[in-house]
Formats: structure tokens, sequence, C-alpha cells
């Protein structure tokens, strides 16, 4: 599914706290808790003269010294600040009317909050200078009860407070922070989410009033190595949940050491595109509850998190004090800020857990037995009162593949709010069913706005409609935001439901509209329900309801961009009632036809799904006849059809045909239709039929399961059915496990285990082919190979290698900011202890890169892989008998390798960049031969002819994907390889010829030509209409090399008309992909075990991908363009290059800058428009794409920028608006120096 609008947390950097964050890393306080309590304070000192006669105990109290010894409380933050905190916070954790209320303070807290905020402003003010202010954070702790939580283990649903009272007061302590001077608030130490989203409602009604905007920054708590807070949610899950606060920096503190807080504060700066914070505590507490973490020892650590870029803001928490500070600030002075970078646009809902829709969801399924008007059994248990027994209707919702859970009390004997506030509080309680979002479904908005105060995760509205016009509309979404809620919307209007095409576009346009582009709501909150209305009724006017509800879908696909598509499924059977076997027929068709348009999501019971390549074939047509309105008797002839099928049961479940069959299509089957019943009977009897449990696992099992696979892939069986399938798989490995135990202890000799090889491209790449040919080499020659696939944190290789006891670990990398990602990795295998043998490998890495950068950073033994054939006498010479002395001659070699370079390095003549500019390529008016092309703009080319492609393919690359090198068409007689190469090429002609037949493989892609000229090394592109108006700046590098013989230092902007010279001139840009539907369909070819046609499918892609490439730029020179109309020439000089002009592209070397692609989809709308979208790392996905830049100067050539000076990267830097460690970070093959 394409998604082009996410949901953006981006950070504040209008205020002057935005703008510091920019330029430094800030520095927090320390704890002032810990400083209070060295002071020894007694009864009298709480009290002073103000609660002198105060009837409760005050000692304890912290808050309220703001009151009685604010010259205390003023010392304590000029201590910090002048240790070099840059942001103080004040004495007000808990100085909430909840927090303070067993000191009988309620009446208090205006005042204590005010006070607090001008003792720290005053404090603050001392030390602020014109070029370093100081902030005051006004400090709002979690207060010591939970939302989401019962403090009663023997009542679950009971709360000792609500969402109400919580954002009271929140509110209440908000007023007076503000009032007295704050600069910003800080909701910190947030254990329950639900109460965090009571402060962000509180807050931003105290906003409003006031009129004014200040910073936000909320810091969770992460309370134990699970990686959970207090109540449960992920860190992911957290974060999602708060993505609708109007936040600056989100941070994580307290509970425990920087050691232990570490991997989370990694995973944060990834989540997330606010500024980050990280104030752990002074290490975990001793057994007398203090905190023992030295500055020192705490900096060791923590200097980690500035050495990877992950903080803005850095402090301490409890435990710390002023020399805490102080040596963190010092330390932060080398640093450059974390450049905050936004994640991947994909709509996120989360329970405990994230549900994150990207491109490749299959399909989400949103349970619909939790709603009293759906199911008559919840329904009855709920009007009993029996709620247990309605949690566990909700648990085998999640558990047979529930996504989502939809909940609706709306019936006309429940009090639907209680009901719905109730059963909501016992699902927070049982985390096998709280890890899901929850869709609150509700006609009443009361019922509503009820359920999203008792859910600390990301909800959904189901539904908001505009039947009672736009005011209303309008203030329930605005509403539901404030809550953090994702909209559904319902094709309703002022004049009734929509049961049109037409209508339902009208409405849903309409709706968009406004929650959109009126109201700022990000696309991809918003879920558009077109109506499933009842087919097969008989009645004329309901005939189209399903061919027009599919048309609508498209229809939203192509017109409200990044909208979500879902619907209530089983409405579109409903003429079918008490028929379940016509019934789930009708779903299944109408699913597949619904996904195949672009439906994202359905209401649905997931455990009552029919497969749809199960159908019998008369039922199927019947069915498919109504949905498409293809007869006018379609009706009579399902409604004649249903009558010979039993009533109320699953017609083909209660037929026991299948179990006369023989044992192995009796497994087949029940595997394809996930039935459970008689698995244990057919497992035994297939284990007595092949007396051998392995032979059974690799036979009839997985038979069954590579089928389940191939039907989940082509989209015809669904989530839900694919889990009910991988149970009966466990259900059936599991009775046979016994026979396999006795078999490895009767011949131990078999059991032994094979070393096993942990293979991943890493994080950021998503190119995957080399590593799996090594994969399935190494599987072929005896070793157990566990791929990780694409994508893949450091975290999990180390989780991965550590948990399956691998003996080497792998890596492998296409991209160059993949080099970067394998240091990492390197670097974090060697802080974890680890020293297996590390392999590299990949299209972009080398031997000398592998010794340079690499291998200094592992401790073990790290060694380049030139490609497959090596892999095996690398791996089992690591292996070997002589694994040390290998070792230490690769470890020999690569020391050599590093002091060679590093001599040539310095032999190496750079030049400064004034010195390379002044020898630039002249260019030449007339020389260039400057042509207007015949259409300026964007163009789209979609679905482009394969066959087109396939004649241009430039087959030498395709043979050396597979190792064999040499020129094609010479190759297919090379006298070694000559009959294989042969058997490849006829297999790859095949394998096109199913591909175009069958339109297994999508080419996409898009192009734009514009005014445009040089300024310095930048290209100016400008809008084709208004030549004045600036469209974007790309950006280019120089070469620093020392030239000879009058040779120029080169640069791409040389060859466009510099601005200077008043005369327009052109540039293109283009994004093509050959790549949809290739995962797919290797996808199938792995699930038949067939590793060689799927890495043959996607070596194809790769080669139609830059068969596209070049043919759009033919088009282009001879017909978009049209500088080279006389242009003729065959392919071989085509894949020679024998034209003018050239396509240089990002991360080669003319172009050496990956994130320049940005800038370039950004320009096209490439994403938007074709689907092609990139990795964290730039990577395009899908991996079979090209893109670049078209130049048509006739002098115009491929080059190499080669080594850069600090002085052009740090101009570079400055053109892009990026900080110099960053840019170091994308240019660092190309540094001709160390970085600091």
């Amino acid at each position: 599914m394409k998604l082009t609008q996410s949901t953006r947390l981006t950070p504040n950097l209008e205020h002057p706290l935005g703008a510091a964050l920019q330029k430094r890393i800030l520095i927090l306080d320390g704890a002032m808790g810990t400083m209070i309590q060295q002071e020894k304070l007694e009864e009298a000192d709480f009290r002073g003269k103000q609660f002198a006669k105060h009837p409760t105990d005050l000692q304890g109290a912290m808050d309220v010294l703001s009151l009685t010894k604010p010259k205390l409380i003023q010392c304590i933050h000029e201590a910090y600040l002048d240790a070099g905190a840059d942001i103080i916070e004040t004495n007000t954790f808990n100085a909430t009317s909840i927090g303070l209320a067993e000191y009988g303070l309620g009446n208090e807290i205006y005042e204590i909050n005010c006070s607090a905020a001008s003792i720290a402003c005053a404090a603050a003010k001392k030390f602020t200078t014109i070029d370093r202010p100081r902030f005051v954070a006004g400090s709002m702790g979690p207060t010591n009860r939970t939302a989401s939580l019962s403090p009663d283990v023997e009542n679950p649903g009971f709360r000792a407070i609500d969402f109400d009272g919580l954002q009271k007061a929140y509110a209440e302590q908000a007023r007076g922070l503000i009032d007295g001077g704050a600069d910003l608030l800080l909701i910190e130490t947030i254990f329950d989410t639900l109460n965090a989203k009571a402060a962000l409602f509180g807050i931003e009604q105290v906003l409003a009033n006031h009129g004014k905007r200040i910073p936000i920054m909320m810091s969770g708590t992460i309370t134990d190595a699970s990686g959970r807070t207090l109540s449960g949610q992920t860190l992911g899950a957290f974060v999602t949940s708060i993505s609708h606060g109007k936040l600056t920096a989100i941070g994580l503190n307290c509970a425990l050491g920087p050691t232990e807080l570490r991997p989370y504060v990694e995973e944060l700066s990834h989540l997330t595109g606010l500024f980050t914070a990280a104030y752990p505590n002074a290490g975990l507490p001793n057994a007398f509850g203090g905190y023992d973490e030295t500055p020192e020892r705490m900096l060791e650590t923590m200097r980690d998190y500035l050495d990877q870029g992950w903080v803005n803001i850095l402090g301490g928490c409890c435990g710390t004090t002023p020399e805490h500070i102080r040596a963190f600030a010092e330390a932060a002075r080398d640093y450059d800020p974390r450049v905050p970078q936004q994640p991947a646009p994909y709509s996120r809902f989360s329970g405990l857990e994230s549900l994150v829709i990207r491109p490749e969801t299959n399909f989400v399924n949103v349970g619909e037995r939790t709603n009293v008007t759906g199911s008559s059994r919840f329904a009855k248990l709920i009007l009993q009162g029996n709620f247990d027994s309605a949690l566990e209707v909700a648990r085998s919702q999640v558990q047979g593949g529930a996504q989502i859970i939809d909940v609706n009390m709306d019936e006309g004997m429940l009090d639907s709010k209680a009901a719905m506030v109730h059963f909501l509080d016992l699902v927070a309680s049982e985390p096998d069913i709280a890890r899901v979002p929850l869709m609150i479904d509700s006609s009443k908005w009361e019922v509503i706005e009820a359920g999203l105060q008792r859910v600390q995760g990301k909800a959904l509205v189901n539904s908001l409609s505009l039947k009672d016009g736009e005011t209303e509309f309008r203030h329930n979404a605005v509403k539901a935001r404030q809550y953090g809620a994702s909209i559904v919307v319902m094709a309703f209007d002022e004049q009734g439901q929509a049961d049109t095409f037409e209508r339902r576009i009208e409405i849903l346009k309409r709706a968009y509209t406004i929650l959109v582009h009126e109201i700022g709501i990000p696309a991809n909150e918003v879920i558009l329900d077109p109506n499933v209305l009842t087919v097969g009724t008989g009645l004329e006017e309901h005939r189209r309801y399903a061919v027009d509800y599919f048309q609508t879908v498209s229809w939203i696909k192509e017109n409200l961009p990044g909208a979500l598509v879902s619907g209530g499924i089983s409405n579109v059977s409903f003429a079918f009632r008490g028929n379940q076997a016509v019934r789930e027929a009708m779903h299944a068709s109408f699913l597949y036809h619904a996904r195949q348009a672009g439906l994202d999501m359905g209401i649905v019971n997931p455990s009552m799904l029919e497969v749809y390549e199960e159908i019998p074939a008369e039922l199927l047509q019947c069915v498919e006849d109504v949905l498409f309105d293809r007869r006018d008797d379609a009706t009579e002839r399902l409604v004649e059809f249903a009558a010979t099928v039993e009533s109320g049961a699953r017609r083909k479940e209660q037929n026991d045909e299948w179990r006369k069959q023989p044992v192995d299509e009796r497994l087949r089957h029940a595997l394809v239709r996930g039935i459970v019943e008689h698995v244990d009977d057919d497992a035994e009897e297939a284990y007595q039929a092949y007396r051998s449990p392995l032979a059974v696992i690799e036979g009839p099992l997985m038979d069954g399961m590579n089928e389940v696979g191939d039907l989940f892939q082509s989209g015809k069986m669904f989530l839900p059915q694919v889990v009910k399938s991988a149970r009966v798989m466990k259900k059936a490995v599991a009775r046979l496990t016994p026979y396999l135990e006795a078999e490895r202890a009767a011949h131990p000799e078999r059991a032994k285990k094979a070393p096993t090889i942990l293979l991943a491209t890493v994080k950021g790449d998503v190119h995957d082919i080399g590593k799996n040919i090594v994969g399935v080499v190494l599987a072929c020659n005896g070793f157990e190979v566990i791929d990780l696939g694409v994508m893949v944190p450091a975290a999990s290789i180390l989780e991965a290698a550590q948990s399956k006891q691998v003996s080497i670990i792998g890596l492998s990398g296409l991209i160059t900011p993949s080099l970067d990602e394998m240091v990492h990795v390197a670097k974090e295998l060697t802080r974890n202890g680890f020293n297996l043998p590390l392999l590299i490998g990949g299209a972009t890495t080398s031997r000398l890169h592998t010794a340079v950068k690499i291998s200094p950073a592992y401790d073990g033994p790290t060694i380049h892989v030139n490609d497959a054939s090596r892999s095996v006498p690398v791996v089992s010479r690591v292996l070997g008998d002589e694994s040390k002395a290998f070792s230490t001659e690769v470890a020999t070699e690569y020391a050599n390798l590093r002091e060679t370079h590093s001599n040539r390095r310095a032999e190496r003549q750079l030049i400064p960049l004034d010195e390379a500019r002044a020898n630039r390529f002249a260019f030449d008016l007339k020389a260039a031969a400057i042509t207007t092309p015949s259409k300026l703009g964007i163009e789209t080319l979609a679905n482009y002819p394969l066959e087109r492609l396939i004649e241009r393919i430039d087959w030498t690359p395709f043979f050396m994907t597979w190792e064999m090198k040499g020129r094609f068409p010479n190759i297919l007689d090379h006298h070694e390889f000559g009959t294989e190469a042969r058997k490849l090429y006829n297999d790859a002609l095949r394998l096109l010829d199913r591909i175009l037949a069958q339109n297994l493989l999508q080419a996409t892609g898009i192009f734009g030509l514009f005014p445009a000229n040089s300024d310095g090394d930048d290209l100016v592109l400008y809008r084709e209409d208004q030549p004045d108006e600036v469209l974007t700046v790309l950006h280019t590098l120089r070469q620093q090399m020392k030239k000879r013989n009058g040779q120029p230092n080169l640069c791409l902007a040389d060859f466009v008309a510099p601005r200077t010279s008043g005369t327009p001139d052109y540039v293109g840009a283009f994004a093509v992909t050959a790549g949809f539907g290739v995962e797919k369909l290797a996808a199938g070819f792995e699930a038949d075990l067939d590793d060689y046609s799927s890495i043959l499918v996607k070596a194809l892609a790769d080669r139609l991908a830059e068969a596209f490439a070049e043919e759009l730029h033919e088009r282009v020179r001879k017909e978009f363009w049209g500088y080279a109309l006389s242009e003729s020439l065959s392919n071989e000089e085509l894949i020679q290059e024998d034209y003018r002009g050239i396509r240089p592209a990002p991360g080669y070397p003319a172009y050496p800058d990956h994130t320049e692609k940005s800038l370039l989809f950004s320009l096209l709308g490439a994403e938007r428009q074709t689907g092609i979208s990139l990795t964290e790392n730039f990577a395009m996905t899908p991996a079979a794409s090209v893109s670049g830049l078209f130049l048509a100067h006739p002098e115009a050539h491929y080059f190499g920028v080669g080594r850069l000076l600090p002085d052009q990267v740090k101009d570079y830097a400055q053109r892009k608006g990026l900080t110099t460690t960053e840019t170091e970070r994308w240019l660092g093959p190309n540094l001709g120096y160390t970085p600091k």
C-alpha cells in the first residue's frame, strides 16, 4: 500500500530553545531531590512561617520548599548553572493536586508552581548571555497514580484516577509554571502513557487560553530489561502514542543507569524526528537506595551517546549532582548536535506494541467480534455482565490474527458509556489483548470520547461522518486529534448514506479536504470507509453496491493521497445470514477484489476467513456474478445454490470427505485450511508410514506450508489464515518432537551440529542478491545458514548471534552508507565482547575499506570475501585447524594494507578548494550547443512495457552477478563455463517469458526536465513556467586531486551554464524501477525452496531497471529533450555509451552523496507518483531501482570526485544545511583525512 503523508513529529524551531538545539548539545541539570537530601532538612524547614500551623507533616514534600526555602532552591539551580547546565528544571516534580494531596496542599498548587518557576528564572537570568541563553523547564512528574493500571490486583477494572482528573491537575500545574515564567514544560518520568496523554490534553487547554505557545518536552521511563514502560508499552508504542503532541523534544530518564539505558537511547534516536534527550540515573540503586556512579563512570558510557550522535540534550536524573553535570558539559562541547531525521512516512497505531502499516503490509484485520451489534454471543455476555467471558472473545480475536480490535457497546439495553469504560479498563489489564491497537466504535460521540480517555495507545475512532453537518464533524475531529486518535470517516452526509460511486467520492473527498487541508490532520491518520453495503437482496438498486465499492477504493488511492481505506466486510453478505458457507465465500471473494483495488484494512472475524483459492468453483462463480453484477439472474442463481449448502455450518469443514484422502494430502489440507482437530493423529500416522520424523517434516508438512506461502503472496490468503496454518505446523512438529529427540539420542553422530553462519544485509540497505547467493553456496556445502534478511539493525545481529550460538557473522551491503553501518556493527560486537570471525561482502565493500575502517573497530578476525566462490574456502579456513594461522595471516595483510594506504594518502597531493575551483572546466556557450527541451516539466511512465526493456538488457553485468566474468555474447562460448552460462541465459529467458506472459513484474518511472543554471558547485533548478522561481538546489562535489597537463578539477555543475552567463540551460532528473513484484515472486520461489529462481528474478529485475534508465535516457535525448534527434545507435553502442550526455546517479563516483536522492525524490514527487521509496540510509526500495540526473553538454563525461579535504566538506555541509559531522558520515569513503 502506498502512503505519502506521515504522522510527523517535527520539532518547534521558532522558539529560542529550538534555535539553540540546532547549534549545540544542551545540558540539562541533575537531580533536585538528591541535592535537597544532602541538606538534611527537618520538619521545621519544610513548614517555614507560612505553614507553621499546617495540620499535616510536610517533611518530604520537596516542592513546598519553593515557598519555605526559596534561597536554598535558587542556590541549587545556580550550582547546576555554574556547572554548565543550559536547562534547569523547576522544583515541581510532584507539585500537582494529586501528588501533594497527602500533604494537604491542594490549595497551594498554583502558588508553588508559579514561585518555583520564578526562582528558577531568576537563577537562569544571572547566567544568561547573548550567545548562550539559559532555559527554565517546568518539571511535571507522572504523579503517584496510573490511569492505565489498577492498584488493586483483585479488581483489574478499578482505577484510582481518571483522565479528566489528571488533565485538570496537569492544567493547574501548567498555569502556575507558565505564569511564573517557565520557558518550556517538561512532562517527565512517564511510566504510564495515558497519564502523559492527559498532561498533553490539559496543557493544550491552558496554552489555548493563554493565547501563547511554548515548547513542550516529554521524557519516558523504561523500567527494566524488557524495554517497556511500567504500563507495558514498548518504546516504539510510546513514541507512536504521543505522536499527536506538539513536542519539541522527547527523551528518556530515570529508572536505569546510563549503561542499561543505552540501547533505548539508540532506538529512540531512530524512532523520532524530534530532538532527543537522555538523562539517566547515576547507575542502579544500591542496597541502601543510593546511587554510586561517579561522574567519570557515567561519562564513560554517556560519551558513547555523543560519539554515536544520538542526543540533543544530555543530563542526569536521580543521584546526579553538579559534578556530574560539569563532566557532561565539558564532554559535550566537542560534539555537534544530532540532526533529527524524519522516520519513514507510514501509518502507525499502537496498543502495548506498535502496528506500522508499511507498503508491503498485506492487509490489516480489524477483529469484529467485540461488537454488541455484530456478535450475538458478545452482546449476550455484556448484557449479562459477564465481562470475563467477553474478554475471552477479545483474546480469541487477537489469537486468531486480528491486528486491531473493534469495540462497540451500542445496545439499547446497555449503558453504553459505562460498558465501554469498564471493558476497556479490563482489556488494559490483559497484555495479550492490549498489545494490539483498539478501534473505539460508536455512533455516539460521548461514548467514543469516554473510550479514548481509557486507552494509552494510539487508537482509532470509528467513526465520524458529515451526517450532522460540518460544524459537529470538525469539533469531533479536533477532539479526537487531541486524544491522539486516528479517524475513520464513513461516507455519510446531511443527505444520508452514500450508496453510489458518485456519492461516495463526493462525501469522502469533502471529509478528506476538511480533515487534511483545513484542520491539518496528517493524511495517514485518516481512514476512509466507503460503506460496504449488502448485495444479493433482489433489489435492483443494490446490484452495483460491491462494484461501486471497488471502484471507490481505487479512486481514493488515486485522488486522496495518504489516506487508508477500510470497511466492514461482513455487511456485504447480510442477505445470506444463517448460511455461513456462502457468507464466508462472499467475504473471501469481496476481500480479495477489494484488496486488489487498494483496501488497507477491514473489520472481519479473522478466525472465520475462507481461503479464496479453496472456494469451490461453482460457488465462487455464483458469488462473483453477484459481486460484479455480471448477470440479471445472479442473485437468483446464488440463492438457489445456497439452498444446497448446509445451513449454519462451514460446509467444507463439516464435510469429512477430505478425511478419506491419503495422510500426506490430509496434512496438506489441514495446513492450508488451518484445521487442528486431527493433526496429532495424522502426524502420528505419517510417522508410522515414513518411520522418520524428519521425513514427515521435510515432506508433507513442508509441502503444505509452501502452498500456504504461495497463496499468501498472491493475495488469495490473509495473515490470520497463515497464523492458523503455522499453528497446525507447530502442533504437528510438537507431536513428532519425542521421536526427533529419541532419534538424536539413539544416533548422536547424526545430531552433530553443522557450523552456523549468520548472514545479514545491514540496516538501511535493501540489496540482498549477493548475500543470497553466498547463503545458498554455504548451505550446499553443509553449513547451517541463518539469514536475517535486509535492513537488519546491529542489535538484531548481536541478539541472533548470541541466541543462535553462531560460528561466523557475515555482513553485506551495496550502498556506500552501508560501509559506515558495518563499522558500527563491528564496534557494537566489540563493545559486547564478541570475537567471532566477521566476514564482509557486497558490491560496495573492498579489502582496503575492510582493512582500514572495519578491522580496527573489531577485536575478532575480520575478513573481506570477494565473491561467493571464495566464501566456502574462507569459511573452511576460518573454522579449520589452521584458523589461528589464517587469522594472523589476514591481520598481517590488512596491517600492511593500512600502512600502504596511509603512505599513499600522504603522497597523493590534494589542493585547497579555492585552487580546485580556479582550475574548473571552462564552460563555452558555443560548444555547449544548448537545446531547449521539447517539453518541460514532470512526466510519469506507469506500467512501462517490459518487452521494450528486455531488448535493451546489458547481459554482461548479469553474468557477473553469478560470478561468470566475460562479455556477452562471447561468454556463452567460454571454454570453461560457456555451457553453464548458456543454461543460465536460457533459464533467464524462460523466466522473462513467464514474467511477460503473467505480468509478474511492473516497471514504473518518472522524469522531469527543468530550466537550470550552475551556481558555483551547485545546480539551481527553476519552475518551467516561472524561470525566476527556484524549485530546488542540487549539490555536487569537485575533484581536489592535483591535476597534470592542464586537466581541470571537475564538478558536475561545470557542465551546466553558469547563472552569471545569463543564458538559460537545462537539467533532467529521473527515478525508475522494474522491481514491483520482485519480492512477491522471489518469496514464492523461496517458499518452494527454489533459491536459484529467487536470485535469478532479482538479478533480472536489476538488469531491467538499468535497461529502463538507458531506454529513458535515449528517449530524453531524441524525443523529450531532443538534443540528439539524429542519433542512431545499436544496442551495443548504447551499452558502450557512445552518445552525447550522461546520467550521473547519487552514490556513484561523480555524484557520491546518497543524500541527494532525497532532493531528487522531492523534486519529482517520486515516492508519491511511482511508489519508489528511500530507506534511512537512502537505499531505494524496490532494490531494482535507478535514479539520477540527465546532463546534455557534449563534453560531459563520467569521472570520480575522489578524496576531499576538510575545506570542501565544511563548504558542502554549509550549502546543504547539515553539520560537518553528519556530512563526514555520508561522505566517509571520500574523505582524504581522518575526522575528529
